[in-house]
């Protein structure tokens, strides 16, 4: 939230704030496949009537063109309440709108992407506010230690850390190894592991298709 403030005063943007308990929203603890399609059905219908209020013609989302590419429920929401995707429709890949975003000199160019914390979570299990507030920490220990791209997923008493291919030796030296593995079992992890595979978005999809 912080950021959004700093940003829309930097750019001169006024900022209305939407306050939403995701996890009361239905469709969403439950935590099945089609979780998106409700979590975004629900927050864009509230924008769409804030926009109608203000009398505001459109509501826009982020969407890139390499969305297109993943497994991605939510988009049917916004299709159904008529959101613009201005990127994907342009078909902007995310490289792209990094490439612009630095040439015309916003901070955020290189922000490491960032997905809902429940993409950290297999489908089926239910999502709480104690697991996701667990995902949240050992991300932030990971992310103190200097990581940009990586993911922490939630597997029950096990948590699995993807990290970009480049960062797996800095990951195991072994001062690292040890106060992330120290660190993440103290948030009540029995098992630390790398997934050698490394970081890669959606990998909880992989599940739902055949082979993979």
């Amino acid at each position: 939230i912080d950021e959004a403030v700093s940003q829309a005063k930097d750019l001169g943007l006024r900022l209305m704030r939407l306050s939403a308990d995701v996890l009361s929203i239905k469709g969403v603890p439950e935590n099945e496949p089609d979780r998106c399609y409700h979590c975004k059905n629900a927050l864009f219908s509230k924008m769409v009537e804030i926009a109608a209020e203000h009398n505001l013609p459109y509501v826009l989302d982020g969407s890139n063109a390499d969305d297109e590419a993943d497994f991605r429920p939510g988009a049917r929401a916004l299709a159904e309440l008529r959101v613009r995707s201005p990127f994907k429709e342009l078909g902007f890949t995310k490289d792209q709108v990094r490439a612009v975003s630095r040439e015309i000199g916003l901070a955020t160019w290189n922000k490491p992407s960032y997905a809902c914390l429940a993409s950290r979570v297999p489908y089926g299990t239910e999502l709480t506010q104690e697991i996701l507030q667990r995902v949240e920490s050992a991300e932030r220990v990971i992310r103190e230690l200097g990581f940009g791209q990586f993911r922490v997923r939630h597997h029950g008493d096990l948590a699995r850390i993807e990290v970009l291919p480049e960062d797996m030796d800095r990951i195991c030296a072994p001062a690292t190894r040890e106060r992330v593995a120290r660190s993440l079992r103290a948030l009540g992890y029995t098992y630390v592991a790398l997934d050698l595979t490394g970081y890669r978005t959606g990998s909880m999809n992989e599940a739902l298709e055949p082979g993979s």
